[in-house]
């Protein structure tokens, strides 16, 4: 039994006006696919698959103000309102009196201690690796999570191995930083890596964080090719992926990309989408981003 959590940052329920919403300007076959043909979006925030289901998720948690990355990722991966314990929305980097929170609650600790393999599936460059052994805190809720969990950040090596995803899917990225010799690879196939990390551990988590920079860059075409090469990526995880034995989670944080008429994030609800082994039973009980964690370790 394995869970592959697909956490996509930045992306809201929005209108269904392609002129403002990139969701409905891109071509996603595989995302309509796994729905029935259908998207989600503030008209219809629910739909009910054959092995899938889209539910909304709200990201406000009762506080005032825009949801920001920080507060929003530390309730997301721990099952603790971390923006009712700040009083307020904080972002994008989790506050240092956020740290104990998730050192002690994150979800690959807790899938851990229940005896439970896990992954955090993206690579990262010498630069990142510099930049963290240097002291500085400036770290996201998911690598400070692996920090503090124990659990080993992926690098160019797994990279070049396939056991491991780059943050932009194809790796077009890669030569810029000092990695000429790294192959540039199809969403698809990346998407078929990802499935064969998944099949070594109980737990796995693939971040990615472009949907979010689409957003406050407000430019239609970067948001629309954001979203297919996910898109891409998530065909060729499908097409090995075994409802009976796998449960997939996607989800995000706050919403941003889904209303390109701002450049700040929005209130709106989120998608969390839902297949395979016991999504029927998960999308009743999930209810605000405070609910992903404990329901994914009750589902255990």
């Amino acid at each position: 039994m394995r869970t592959i959590f697909l956490f996509l940052d930045g992306v809201g329920l929005g209108k269904t006006d392609p002129d403002v919403n990139p969701m409905f300007r891109a071509r996603l076959p595989h995302w309509r696919s796994l729905l029935g043909g259908k998207l989600p979006h503030l008209g219809l925030r629910r739909i009910s698959a054959d092995h899938a289901a889209a539910i909304p998720l709200n990201a406000t948690l009762g506080v005032e103000g825009l949801p920001q990355s920080g507060t929003g990722q530390a309730t997301l991966f721990t099952g603790v309102n971390a923006s009712k314990m700040m009083g307020r929305h904080f972002g994008p980097y989790p506050a240092t009196t956020l740290h104990p929170l998730i050192e002690a609650s994150n979800i690959f600790r807790q899938y851990k201690s229940a005896g439970k393999s896990v992954c955090f599936a993206n690579a990262f460059p010498k630069q990142f690796f510099d930049y963290a052994s240097s002291g500085k805190r400036r770290l996201s809720v998911t690598t400070l999570s692996c920090r503090f969990a124990d659990v080993p950040l992926l690098d160019s090596e797994s990279l070049s191995r396939d056991e491991s995803v780059s943050a932009d899917i194809t790796r077009a990225r890669w030569p810029e930083l000092g990695y000429p010799d790294l192959p540039i690879i199809t969403p698809r196939e990346a998407g078929k890596h990802l499935w064969n990390i998944t099949a070594r551990h109980s737990f796995t988590l693939f971040e990615y964080w472009l949907t979010d920079y689409a957003g406050h860059g407000r430019d239609m075409a970067t948001a629309v090719e954001t979203l297919e090469r996910f898109d891409g990526m998530l065909g060729g995880l499908l097409e090995d992926f075994d409802p009976k034995e796998c449960t997939l989670i996607l989800t995000s944080d706050h919403g941003n990309i889904e209303d390109l008429s701002t450049k700040s994030h929005t209130r709106n609800p989120v998608p969390c989408i839902l297949a395979g082994r016991k999504h029927r039973e998960l999308s009743f009980v999930l209810k605000t981003l405070v609910h992903v964690t404990p329901a994914l370790l009750d589902s255990l």
